[in-house]
C-alpha cells in the first residue's frame, strides 16, 4: 500500500497536528501548514512546543499557507494529498455567516487542486453550522453556512457525517476566543484580570472557579432577577429548533460547547425578549422554537456558587468569563465584554468590617493599575470612587477618567457591589464585586475603542509585552467616518423599541456604527403618522471600510427594521 499523505490547514498553534502525529503509523506523511509567519507564533509557547514535536517527528511545516490558493503552496510534484483537514474554519468574529460561507466555497475549490483522484476533505464544523439534517441543533438554512453547497462549488458530496472525538486528540486546543482570558495569552484583558486577582489575593485567601457553567441560563432565569433585575430586559434571546435533547447539551454543555457559541456570537438570529409583544408574536407564531438567552451577567451563577459544597465564608470566591448586553450604540458601552466576579461570604456579625476591608483593597488595587501607565511626573489621570445607592446597601465603582480627552471626560462604571443575604444561609451575609474588565484594560492602557479588544489583527498583540503595561498605540490612523440618514413611519400598534433598533444596527453593520443620532420627530398634519429620522455614523478601528460596502450595509438596515421594528422606511 502506498503511503498515504494528509494535508492539515488553518492549524491555529498546530496542536491537533501534534496530537494527530502520535496516532499515525510510519507510512503516514502530514505536512501541517498555518496562514501565520513564524513571527506571528513566537510568543505563543504551546505553538512552540508543539513545533518542536512536529519536528522531531520529521513532519512538514509551512508557514503562510492560504487554504483557499493551496495550488500556490505546492508545486506540482508535492500535490496529490489522500486526505485534507480544516478544522472549525473561521474568519474571525466579526466575520458572519456569508463571510465564512465564502471560506468554505473557496477553501473547497482549492482543495481538487491538490487532491488525490479518490481523496477525501474533512472539515469540522460547530454544531449546527453545516445547515444539514444531521446537525444538531439544526438552523434555519438561510442562517447556516451551507457546506454541502459551498463543496459542491468545488465538484464534492457530502459522504458522511461524524462527531468530533476530543478523545481521539486529547491535547487538541482550539485556537481563538480562548485564548483571552487563560494562559498562555499576553491580552491585556487576561493581564489585567490576573493582576486584579493576585493584588486582592494579598488580602483575601482565593479560591478560582472554573468557568464552565453554561452560556445559555434555562427558561427559568430567577437567580438572575435575584440579583439583578435590570439585566434580563438587556438579555439576548437566540432561538433553537425544538428538541429537548439539543437544548439540554446547549445549557448543560461542555466548555468547547460554549466556545463554540461564543465565537459565532454575532451569526445566531437573535430574539427579542419573548416577555415582550408576546400575544402578537404568539400569533404571528415566531417563537416556536426553544429559546434560550445568553447570560447578561456573571451572577446568575452566584446561587450554584454559594450553594455548592465547597464553597468557604471568608475566602474570595473568583470566577472569569464573558457576558452578553443589549445596549445603546456609545463609546463605551459593549454588547459583549469579560466580567470578573468575586464572592465573599462572611458572618453577619462581622459585615461592616468585611465591607471596608474589601472596599479599601479593591480601591489600592484599582489605583495600582490605573497609575501604571503614567509618565514620570504625571498625576494620575482617573481617580476611583465608591458611590453609595439609594437602596442603602449597594455600591457602583466610578472612575472619572481624562485618558481620551477633555471632550471623552466622564464618569464611566466599571463595577458594582452587591451585599445580600440569603434564606439558605441565614447567618451568612455575601458580597459580590463586579468588574468589566474591557472597561478596566482600556482606561490601563488607553485604548479608547472597545472593539479593538476583540480585532485578529496580530498588530494589536503585539502591543502587549508579558509583564509590562505601557501605553497602547493605535496602528489604525485617521479611520474615515461615513454618516447616513434614515427616517422612517412608526407602526401605530406597535410600540417603538430604541434599544432593538440600535441592536440591529450593531448586527447588520458587524458592530461599524459608531454613533446613531437622534434628529427629528414629525407628525403628518392630516394622517397623524408619526416619523422618526436619525443619523448613522459608521466607522472600523482595525480594518479597511468602503463607501460601497456602507452603502450595501445601510440597504440592508433599512430592509432589517422593516421586517423585525415593523416600521416603513421613508
Amino acid at each position: 500500500m502506498a503511503p498515504r499523505r494528509l494535508l492539515l490547514v488553518g492549524e491555529g498553534n498546530f496542536s491537533f497536528a501534534a496530537a494527530l502525529s502520535e496516532t499515525l503509523d510510519a507510512s503516514t506523511r502530514v505536512t501541517a501548514t498555518c496562514l501565520q509567519r513564524p513571527a506571528d507564533l513566537a510568543r505563543d509557547p504551546v505553538a512552540g512546543e508543539n513545533l518542536q514535536r512536529l519536528r522531531e517527528r520529521g513532519t512538514e511545516v509551512r508557514f503562510g499557507v492560504d487554504c483557499t490558493r493551496l495550488a500556490d503552496a505546492f508545486e506540482l510534484h508535492h500535490r496529490e494529498f489522500d486526505r485534507i483537514y480544516f478544522n472549525f474554519p473561521h474568519c474571525g468574529r466579526k466575520a458572519g455567516v456569508a463571510k465564512n460561507r465564502e471560506l468554505l466555497a473557496k477553501f473547497f475549490q482549492s482543495c481538487k487542486d491538490v487532491l488525490a483522484e479518490e481523496g477525501e476533505v474533512h472539515v469540522a464544523l460547530c454544531r449546527g453550522q453545516g445547515g444539514t439534517p444531521a446537525d444538531k441543533p439544526t438552523r434555519e438554512w438561510h442562517n447556516s453556512w451551507q457546506v454541502v453547497a459551498m463543496a459542491a462549488l468545488g465538484g464534492f458530496i457530502l459522504s458522511d457525517v461524524r462527531p468530533f472525538s476530543c478523545e481521539a486528540v486529547p491535547e487538541y486546543k482550539c485556537t481563538g476566543y480562548r485564548g483571552f482570558l487563560e494562559t498562555p495569552s499576553c491580552h491585556p484583558i487576561r493581564t489585567i484580570n490576573e493582576k486584579l486577582i493576585a493584588e486582592l489575593g494579598k488580602a483575601f485567601p482565593l479560591k478560582r472557579l472554573k468557568c464552565s457553567f453554561p452560556f445559555l441560563p434555562e427558561g427559568s432565569t430567577s437567580d438572575l432577577t435575584s440579583w439583578n433585575c435590570d439585566s434580563l430586559s438587556a438579555a439576548f434571546w437566540i432561538s433553537l429548533c425544538e428538541d429537548n435533547s439539543n437544548s439540554e447539551s446547549l445549557t448543560g454543555g461542555t466548555t468547547q460547547d460554549m466556545e463554540d457559541f461564543l465565537v459565532l456570537f454575532s451569526e445566531f438570529s437573535l430574539l427579542k425578549d419573548p416577555g415582550r409583544d408576546s400575544k402578537e408574536e404568539a400569533h404571528e407564531e415566531i417563537y416556536v422554537q426553544t429559546k434560550v438567552c445568553l447570560r447578561p451577567s456573571l451572577l446568575v451563577h452566584v446561587q450554584a456558587v454559594i450553594q455548592g459544597p465547597d464553597f468557604l465564608p471568608g475566602s474570595l470566591h473568583v470566577l472569569s468569563g464573558p457576558v452578553f448586553r443589549k445596549c445603546h450604540i456609545l463609546p463605551f458601552t459593549m454588547p459583549a465584554f469579560h466580567e470578573t466576579l468575586f464572592i465573599l461570604g462572611f458572618n453577619k456579625n462581622l459585615k461592616d468590617g468585611y465591607l471596608q476591608s474589601l472596599l479599601d483593597h479593591l480601591k489600592g488595587a484599582l489605583d495600582s493599575l490605573l497609575i501604571q501607565t503614567l509618565l514620570e511626573g504625571s498625576k494620575l489621570s482617573s481617580s476611583v470612587e465608591f458611590v453609595f445607592q439609594p437602596n442603602g446597601k449597594d455600591y457602583i465603582i466610578n472612575v472619572k477618567s481624562h485618558n481620551f480627552g477633555s471632550d471623552c471626560a466622564k464618569d464611566l462604571i466599571i463595577g458594582s457591589v452587591t451585599t445580600s443575604v440569603t434564606s439558605i444561609h441565614k447567618d451568612q451575609c455575601f458580597m459580590f464585586v463586579s468588574m468589566n474588565l474591557d472597561l478596566l484594560a482600556m482606561l490601563v492602557w488607553g485604548i479608547s475603542d472597545w472593539r479593538m479588544l476583540w480585532t485578529f489583527d496580530h498588530r494589536f498583540l503585539k502591543n502587549f509585552v508579558p509583564g509590562k503595561i505601557e501605553p497602547f498605540k493605535s496602528y489604525s490612523l485617521y479611520p474615515p467616518c461615513y454618516v447616513h440618514d434614515i427616517s422612517f413611519w412608526l407602526d401605530e400598534k406597535k410600540q417603538f423599541d430604541e434599544l432593538e433598533f440600535h441592536t440591529v444596527a450593531r448586527a447588520v453593520s458587524q458592530d461599524t456604527v459608531i454613533s446613531i443620532q437622534f434628529l427629528s420627530r414629525f407628525q403628518h398634519p392630516k394622517t397623524r403618522q408619526v416619523s422618526l429620522c436619525y443619523r448613522l455614523t459608521y466607522q472600523t478601528c482595525d480594518k479597511a471600510l468602503t463607501p460601497h460596502q456602507v452603502a450595501s450595509m445601510q440597504s440592508q438596515f433599512r430592509k432589517e427594521i422593516q421586517q423585525r421594528l415593523h416600521v416603513i422606511p421613508r
